[in-house]
């Protein structure tokens, strides 16, 4: 995987299902400025098909995810 930005904010969302870690994610979003990016620890399975999805619906860029432990982390970058 491809070295990814520093976090300005990080969001565990460890132990929450569908859909609080979507919902958790899209709160905090709320708060960054444009380009300014999140980074988000899951670990409920629907994840990887709801990330994906919220941020091709909301307009935010989804810049990776790695897996492993367990979780999935995820970068994103506030739209602009």
């Amino acid at each position: 995987m491809n070295e990814m930005p520093s976090a300005d904010l990080e969001v565990d969302a460890l132990g929450m299902l569908c859909p609080l870690p979507v919902l958790r994610a899209a709160k905090r979003l709320r708060g960054l400025r444009p380009g300014q990016v999140l980074r988000l620890e899951t670990d409920d399975p629907a994840a990887v098909i709801d990330v994906p999805h919220f941020c091709n619906e909301s307009g935010h860029e989804l810049l990776g995810q790695q897996s492993g432990q367990g979780s999935h982390i995820w970068w994103i970058r506030h739209k602009p």
